[in-house]
């Protein structure tokens, strides 16, 4: 992500809506149409200011214990018609209760849980983690 781990400050993407902009950008740039987007933790800052702003453009949000579902009202979530999978492992009992929380106001989500799992569900595990992404690739097709 701009400006985290060994990439430079990026001015572009202290807002909301600098974030916004920079992912439409890269989905434009690699000439995705409708991707399926999935957020694991720390992109959460990039990837929900998009799905409010620009959910129509998504044929579908996976959201992995993303971080910032605080920044949004349940009637800021409920405006979102994006099939949505809220994905986390059982052993993530910090960030994924509270993201729980708010996604759950989505509309069309569904909820799958990794038994065994932590935060890094899709590290932890790989297998229950794609069979629940694959799950639900699957229903949108």
């Amino acid at each position: 992500l701009p400006g985290h781990g060994d990439s430079p400050p990026a001015q572009t993407v202290t807002t909301a809506q600098g974030r916004v902009a920079f992912l439409d950008r890269v989905l434009q740039e690699l000439g995705m149409r409708r991707p399926v987007l999935i957020s694991p933790s720390m992109s959460g800052r990039f990837a929900l200011p998009f799905l409010m702003a620009r959910g129509d453009r998504l044929a579908g949000f996976v959201a992995v214990a993303p971080v910032g579902t605080k920044d949004f009202t349940s009637e800021q979530y409920q405006q979102v018609q994006t099939p949505t999978l809220i994905l986390y492992g059982d052993r993530d009992t910090s960030l994924a209760p509270q993201a729980l929380q708010s996604l759950r106001h989505l509309p069309e989500h569904r909820v799958a849980m990794v038994a065994g799992a932590g935060h890094a569900c899709y590290l932890d595990k790989p297998e229950g983690f794609h069979r629940a992404l694959l799950g639900f690739l699957h229903q949108l097709s």
